[in-house]
């Protein structure tokens, strides 16, 4: 036993030591878990004599104490950082949210890129807020890239010629179906009238969508 008790002090003294000289790490990751094999491996080295292993204890504890004290002390203060991060970055959602609806691309591009550096600039927030924030801003980013996109569409005079060209082929399509028709009823051939009235009100609708489209581009 007496045996078995000093084997125990040795290696609960190597464990001390390695405790102690762990204790000012701020590797927080890696030297909580390697605290946790010193651990475990000190429940399994058993007693030492009693006096001792009260001692080596006392040492190993406060080697601990100090190591996870620190830890959750930054760990506290990067919780009151990013939470004062996250305020900053509430703000700046509410200066880039007041830019929609775009009424003036051009100043809302500008506005965006020096909110958005701010915001780079506001750092980390908590875990739990970061996919809220962030999906505002992205949603306020992407309506100012679409209200760009929607006004160079309307002014590219390549599309505003297709459009225009799609507008003049269903009209001349539309004036060919309606003489079509107006020869099948001549005819007196009532199947062939209800055929090219039916296409007829499909390219009507056709037309009216057609003309919107034509309508949106500016110039």
């Amino acid at each position: 036993m007496n045996e078995k008790r000093d084997s125990a002090r040795v290696i609960k003294e190597k464990l001390v030591v390695e405790a102690e000289s762990l204790a000012q790490s701020t590797e927080w990751g890696p030297t909580a878990g390697r605290y946790r094999d010193l651990m475990r491996q000190w429940k399994a080295a058993g007693p030492a004599p009693k006096g001792v292993d009260d001692q080596l204890w006392k040492r190993f504890r406060a080697a601990q104490d100090t190591f996870f004290g620190a830890r959750d002390a930054t760990n506290a203060e990067q919780d009151r950082q990013f939470a004062a991060n996250a305020e900053k970055k509430e703000a700046l959602l509410k200066e880039a949210e007041a830019l929609l609806p775009v009424t003036d691309v051009r100043a809302a591009k500008e506005a965006f890129r020096g909110i958005a550096e701010r915001w780079d600039a506001a750092g980390k927030v908590p875990r739990e807020r970061m996919k809220d924030l962030e999906a505002r801003m992205r949603k306020v980013e992407q309506a100012i890239r679409g209200t760009e996109d929607d006004q160079w569409r309307r002014s590219n005079p390549e599309a505003r010629a297709r459009a225009a060209n799609t507008v003049a082929q269903l009209e001349s399509g539309l004036a060919d179906l309606e003489r079509q028709r107006a020869a099948a009823e001549a005819a007196g051939n009532t199947r062939k009238v209800e055929e090219h009235a039916a296409a007829i009100e499909a390219r009507q609708a056709w037309l009216t969508e057609a003309r919107r489209a034509l309508e949106e581009f500016s110039g």
